[in-house]
């Protein structure tokens, strides 16, 4: 009989190490997608709030407390991290458990945003793109969702199936910039 093992998105392709920078997997957690329903935007802030403490954010931003973040992941999607959803939320949104579909991983390092120019067409500079924002947007050659989540700090988030060219992208990116010096 064969046996199933669990196994991450970056099983075995992290942690990554060039110059100042560092690519590691984000930890585990449970990741739910929340589309509310016509009308519903403010009654699902409103339930979010209440069960886990966090609002729905804006446009391009993120709203987090204790572990638990809302992404905003699309015009009229977020995506609920770090918590399982409260059974309220159904009545405001469609829920929908995303925690296996996507690869997650956190670069670090003194000019960071220097190694994600190299592979996304928008300015992430600290003036610009703060702490909390977010965007979708294409990363190389796939989607991606990109959170700023220090001043040198992003969390990105990729489908599943592309973690491996996620990992030699940004790979190659560091690479590339600590060279520069």
């Amino acid at each position: 009989m064969t046996e199933l093992l669990a196994k991450t998105a970056c099983d075995g392709l992290l942690s990554v190490t060039a110059g100042p920078f560092t690519l590691s997997e984000e930890p585990v957690a449970p990741l739910t997608s929340l589309m509310p329903y016509k009308g519903r935007d403010k009654a699902l802030s409103a339930a979010l709030e209440a069960a886990h403490g966090v609002k729905l954010p804006g446009v391009n931003r993120s709203t987090s407390k204790a572990g638990i973040s809302v992404l905003w992941f699309g015009r009229g999607q977020f995506l609920l991290v770090g918590a399982g959803p409260d059974g309220s939320l159904a009545e405001h949104a469609a829920v929908v458990d995303q925690s296996d579909a996507w690869a997650r991983v956190r670069l670090e390092g003194a000019g960071a945003d220097q190694v994600l120019a190299r592979l996304l067409p928008v300015d992430l500079r600290a003036a610009s793109f703060k702490r909390g924002h977010t965007l979708r947007s294409p990363l190389g050659h796939m989607m991606a969702s990109v959170t700023r989540t220090g001043v040198n700090a992003f969390s990105i988030a990729v489908f599943r199936s592309m973690a491996a060219t996620l990992v030699h992208d940004l790979k190659t990116a560091m690479e590339g910039v600590a060279a520069r010096g």
